[in-house]
């Protein structure tokens, strides 16, 4: 079934597949890692912009280690999924501490970098050293599931496992980088989530989901589970020093980003705030609302504002927390709703394209 797979493949990517991404010119190992984690669950069009701005400011792993995280944030600020950003300054500065700033050529020791798993390094290798590697993106994923007739949720470690002995067995000797390149794109361009182009296929002849007609059933949707919504409430304070925001924690959502202060319940946020500082009032009129969709829950956050007459003395005891004037502050890593809000607010954020 394999038979001449991997040459009807290339020979398809020689005239329909991408060849002028930013990041194959030129195709050093570490700009391909750099566009590897950017475009995990991300899409390349959303990814060219932030990527050719990131590797501008960030040209080698030196220069991405020596920055602070805040900067690294605010280039990241809008595309979502921030633990990606912070692994990534994370893994620079291993790469320069114990690799002389060159990332390391073994599978192991790439995956041991802090956000590469095993997909992610076989990339790497592959598209910057010309390796014979295999990978299993969701675009590959996809690509094989529906070429073998692979039942099962793709993220089931069984359903995984056939994958991955599938991919494996169909990387070509040679020509690793386009072949990489090619399975990617022919799960981006053609075999599409959604109304796939099986007309023009290079493999469709011997695809198993297209002859068993299965190919909208496949690969199969991930087990159904219900979406909880949490509602939390934060406070917007103006001050003539500018807008409070605190750091969040470095893990979980949106962490390491400066956002609005936040409590779970209204009272909880106007005893918090009123106890900071003498003069602080809560303004009139109903609270502001920003919903938004996580992966595995819908926030809805509701935003009371305040207002701080004169300059505060201080910042909130134990709180990394500052005061933001968009015109003047260094920059810093933003959420992409609350950038959003602010500028809606007037205070535009320049820093976010999300």
């Amino acid at each position: 079934m394999s038979s001449g797979f991997a040459s009807r493949l290339l020979a398809w990517f020689e005239r329909h597949g991408r060849h002028g991404l930013p990041w194959q010119h030129p195709r050093t190992a570490y700009r391909v890692w750099v566009s590897e984690i950017m475009l995990q669950q991300t899409r390349v069009e959303t990814v060219v912009p932030y990527f050719t701005a990131f590797v501008d400011r960030f040209p080698d792993p030196e220069t991405l280690a020596d920055a602070p995280l805040d900067e690294v944030l605010h280039l990241w600020s809008g595309l979502g999924y921030y633990a990606r950003a912070r692994n990534l300054h994370r893994a620079a500065r291993v790469v320069v501490e114990r690799y002389r700033g060159e990332l390391p050529q073994e599978p192991a020791a790439l995956e041991a970098l802090p956000g590469i798993g095993r997909s992610t390094a076989a990339a790497i290798l592959a598209q910057a050293h010309d390796r014979p590697m295999a990978i299993l993106d969701g675009n590959v994923r996809r690509v094989l599931a529906r070429h073998r007739a692979v039942d099962g949720w793709p993220g089931q470690s069984r359903v995984q496992a056939t994958l991955w002995g599938i991919a494996e067995s169909l990387v070509p000797g040679s020509r690793a980088a386009d072949y990489t390149q090619a399975m990617m794109d022919l799960g981006a361009l053609i075999c599409t989530r959604s109304r796939p182009a099986c007309s023009r296929c290079p493999v469709a002849g011997d695809c198993q989901a297209r002859l068993q007609d299965r190919v909208a059933e496949l690969p199969a949707a991930r087990p159904g589970r219900a979406v909880p919504t949490r509602t939390r409430w934060a406070a917007l304070v103006r001050s003539p020093a500018g807008i409070l925001l605190e750091r969040r924690a470095p893990s979980g959502i949106w962490g390491g980003l400066y956002s609005l202060p936040e409590a779970d319940e209204r009272e909880q946020l106007v005893d918090r705030m009123t106890a900071c500082w003498a003069g602080v009032c809560e303004q009139d009129g109903p609270p502001a609302r920003i919903a938004h969709t996580f992966s595995h829950y819908r926030l809805d956050l509701w935003i009371v504002s305040f207002r701080l007459p004169s300059v505060p003395c201080g910042i909130m005891e134990g709180q990394a927390a500052i005061w933001y004037k968009p015109a003047f502050s260094h920059a810093v890593g933003l959420p992409a709703p609350i950038a959003r809000f602010l500028r809606d607010q007037g205070t535009p954020h320049d820093g976010t394209n999300g």
